[in-house]
């Protein structure tokens, strides 16, 4: 629906990116695209965004994107079920970039009017960043998905998954974890911790992926990634203690790291060796690396040392030996 200030000269921000403004409602779209009410409500649940009835809040796009949905169902392609975790996959990375979009671009368009091409307004200053970034992002969308699914596939090629069950692979799960968030976090502004939880996040995604890993996500205060092998794992694992808890201007860091079978479904992993990763953060010493036996095991002695720590409960695993790591 459009906006009370919104006008066919001056479109509203929703209106100018979507290039159009809502017309039908939900029986309307479902005929349109010749599915049944219920299935385009499934299909629009699954992207994320609230049920909408009577209301005429859907474009011509919303109906074009349903009947390609439908069509690669119709096809045989997809099943309607597998359809859904697809679209359901892409509507909560959408949402998750969406917002961390807005909220990159918010210190710009406060630039912008404070600045000689100020508009007279925040809304726009958006209105402009939205007209010159809006076709150039759309285009690097496409070419990271086609880049970051290249990588996925080479990943499933080289991590020889089991012919049984192509989701389950032999990873280095690795566990970063700020030492004692919540307390800092009471200490600071508010746009300080947001400020601290970005460098912390970009520094550790520019780690993992200069060595080949993956950050699989990002939790606030902790990131988790995985790796092809244990010293691949070790290496990120300094490499996040060098730019973090190296740097007087950050917190100390703790790092656990685990190998194993894992999962991979959803674009998450799954498993024992994620749990002991993420619980062997909590044994571990400010700025050190610390890791399980299976990874201890499968790291060359030439290049490490390895040193069997006091057994200790770790929850969900009962007495464990963690190992600390050490490069000669």
């Amino acid at each position: 629906m459009s906006s009370p200030s919104e006008t066919p000269e001056q479109p509203g921000l929703a209106a100018l990116i979507m290039g159009e403004l809502p017309a039908f409602d939900a029986e309307e779209v479902a005929e349109q695209a010749g599915v049944s009410v219920e299935q385009a409500r499934r299909l629009w649940r699954a992207l994320g965004f609230p049920q909408l009835d009577d209301a005429r809040g859907f474009t011509s796009s919303d109906v074009a994107a349903v009947s390609t949905l439908y069509r690669t169902v119709e096809s045989g392609a997809l099943d309607f079920d597998t359809a859904v975790d697809l679209t359901r996959a892409v509507g909560q990375t959408m949402a998750r970039l969406a917002d961390w979009g807005v909220g990159t671009l918010l210190d710009r368009v406060e630039a912008l009017e404070r600045g000689e091409q100020a508009t007279g307004s925040r809304l726009g200053s958006a209105r402009r960043l939205l007209e010159e970034l809006g076709e150039p992002f759309e285009a690097l969308l496409t070419y990271s998905w086609r880049r970051h699914l290249v990588a996925a596939v080479a990943r499933m090629e080289a991590l020889g998954a089991d012919d049984e069950d192509l989701h389950t692979s032999n990873l280095t799960v690795g566990f970063a974890d700020i030492v004692s968030f919540t307390a800092l976090s009471n200490q600071l502004e508010e746009g300080r911790i947001g400020d601290l939880v970005e460098l912390f996040e970009s520094r550790c995604g520019d780690v993992v992926a200069a060595h080949g890993g993956r950050v699989v996500k990002s939790i606030g205060d902790s990131v988790l990634f995985t790796t092809d092998t244990p010293v691949a794992a070790v290496e990120i694992a300094e490499g996040i203690i060098a730019v973090i808890g190296r740097d007087p201007r950050m917190p100390d860091v703790r790092v656990g790291l685990a190998t194993g079978s894992v999962v991979m479904r959803l674009g998450d992993v799954f498993g024992p060796p994620v749990n002991m990763a993420a619980r062997l953060t909590a044994v571990a010493r400010r700025n050190r690396v610390i890791v399980d036996a299976v990874t201890a095991k499968r790291l060359p002695p030439e290049d490490f040392d390895t040193r069997r720590l006091p057994a200790r409960p770790v929850r969900g695993f009962g007495l464990v030996e963690p190992v600390a790591v050490r490069r000669h």
